[in-house]
């Protein structure tokens, strides 16, 4: 394996765990388009096992070339490694640590960038308030509307859900779009989620809470604006009877 060949593969996967991914991931929305956080996380999810299996493959078959041929030929047969130069022995060294830290950067920075879109609200979003108790959840709609365990939401808007809770630490957690976050008494936190289709999905809490924490259950129901703004009426009149 000749120095240049060894160079130009270091340089090489130096650089492409930080271009082609992030790259990928820009092209996924445009400017102006709601952020795609579940699709963020899985495509970040999916990149870290590509990228640890290429690393992977290319260190096992460095491994085992080395071990082939500096094997032991015949018994007795005592080993002569070759001396390795000063500027050599930091190269091995700090190559190999150079291409896990560019793909921990990369990582990292991407997983910034998602974290950031998943705290920033977009503009046009509805607001729901939320409050956790053992062991349910109380939804709370900004026209006085109420519900428990199950949040109606309209398709194609994004929802914020303020949240505090009642009694202890809850998490709400919405395992469809890949959000989380903590609820706890006299603390206001947040999340945001974007249902693009109708349709169902599941809430629950990932913070153990008690015996009945695992009963802990809910569900999205993410509807037609048209439908989902007649049943806020529906609703509004029925509470007024």
């Amino acid at each position: 394996m000749s120095k240049r060949y060894l160079r130009v593969l270091s340089i090489s996967l130096l650089f492409f765990p930080i271009t082609t991914p992030l790259l990928a991931y820009e092209k996924r929305r445009g400017p102006e388009e709601v952020p795609d956080v579940p699709g963020g996380w899985d495509h970040l999810f999916n990149e870290m096992l590509i990228d640890i299996t290429i690393v992977g493959i290319i260190f096992a078959a460095i491994t085992i070339y080395l071990l082939i041929k500096y094997r032991q030929r015949y018994p007795g047969q005592e080993g002569s490694p070759l001396k390795l130069t000063t500027a050599a022995a930091i190269g091995w060294a700090l190559i190999p640590a150079f291409v896990f830290m560019a793909d921990d950067f990369y990582l990292a920075a991407e997983g910034w960038t998602l974290f950031n879109d998943y705290r920033r609200v977009p503009e046009n979003a509805y607001e729901v308030k939320v409050e956790g108790s053992m062991w349910s959840w109380h939804f709370i709609y900004p026209e006085g509307v109420e519900t428990f365990n199950e949040l109606r939401v309209p398709a194609g808007t994004p929802v914020v859900v303020r949240m505090t809770s009642k009694d202890v630490i809850h998490s709400f957690f919405l395992p469809d779009f890949r959000v989380k976050e903590d609820m706890m008494p006299g603390r206001v936190t947040y999340l945001w989620f974007y249902p693009k289709d109708p349709g169902e999905h599941l809430i629950t809490c990932a913070e153990y809470c008690g015996l009945m924490h695992s009963g802990m259950k809910g569900k999205i129901m993410a509807m037609p604006k048209d439908d989902f703004n007649n049943w806020i009426e529906t609703e509004k009149k029925n509470s007024h009877t």
